[in-house]
């Protein structure tokens, strides 16, 4: 093996560069991480936006609101079809531009469906649990006088 020695200048500039190099990419990682940290608060938005709308949909819904009490919180969001299409569709529009076509798809299908039931569970159980409260009627203590003979 040969040893060279390397000369001062030369020694001089690989280190510049070096440190150049290493300084142009401390922004552009603060960017990629901002961008990266932007996209989840994005999507983490659109996805409440869709879970909130499951949820109003089953409240106004009876036979979506028979499952939900029933604690078939998979079955209730089923009932109402395509009526939040709409924010479904921004979801995955979303999903589709940060990770590429079809990844919108894959991840309704797949994570979003999945944990649709808890979703909609933690955010209905404490109205529904409210309600069965409220329609507990009062028991009527009085004495019921027999009929005069």
């Amino acid at each position: 093996m040969v040893h060279r020695k390397l000369n001062p200048t030369a020694l001089g500039l690989v280190s510049v560069l070096a440190a150049s190099c290493a300084t142009a990419s401390l922004p552009e990682a603060h960017a990629a991480g901002r961008e990266t940290s932007q996209a989840q608060t994005t999507l983490a938005h659109l996805e409440k936006a869709s879970t909130e709308c499951f949820a109003e949909a089953v409240l106004a819904n009876p036979a979506a609101l028979a499952h939900a009490k029933a604690g078939r919180w998979y079955q209730a969001a089923g009932v109402i079809g395509f009526i939040c299409r709409r924010e479904v569709d921004r979801m995955m529009q979303a999903h589709d531009a940060i990770q590429g076509p079809g990844a919108g798809q894959r991840y309704f299908r797949t994570v979003y469906a999945k944990r649709l039931d808890r979703d909609l569970a933690a955010r209905l159980r404490q109205w529904l649990e409210r309600q069965s409260v409220a329609s507990v009627e009062p028991r009527n203590e009085q004495t019921v006088k027999a009929a005069p003979e």
